[in-house]
């Protein structure tokens, strides 16, 4: 198991002030829970993971989503068991536009 820690600043979309954490987005491999937190307009992502020596790939796949969405004050966790770059992708896409109204 590996576990990897991103943050992003200066983000300006943030959750509706009611969010909580509402639910879970998964596949059989990855799980994805976002909740709106008090972080200085920042957002944190959490990765625990079984493939090991991919930070390289998961950062890439992390700061291509922070830029798709811009979120502030948001923190993410992720769990996974070895889902492709793609899959990542389109579950955090899938969370994130849960929680802002937009699915």
């Amino acid at each position: 198991m590996e576990t990897l820690q991103y943050r992003f600043e200066r983000g300006d979309k943030r959750l509706a002030s009611a969010a909580r954490l509402v639910g879970v987005v998964s596949s059989g491999n990855l799980e994805v829970l976002i909740e709106a937190a008090p972080l200085g307009g920042a957002c944190t992502i959490d990765v625990t993971t079984a493939a090991t020596g991919f930070g390289a790939i998961w950062g890439a796949v992390m700061h291509d989503f922070q830029q798709r969405w811009q979120l502030a004050d948001v923190r993410i966790a992720i769990n996974d068991m070895g889902a492709t770059p793609a899959v990542v992708s389109l579950r955090l896409d899938q969370a994130v536009a849960t929680m802002l109204g937009e699915a």
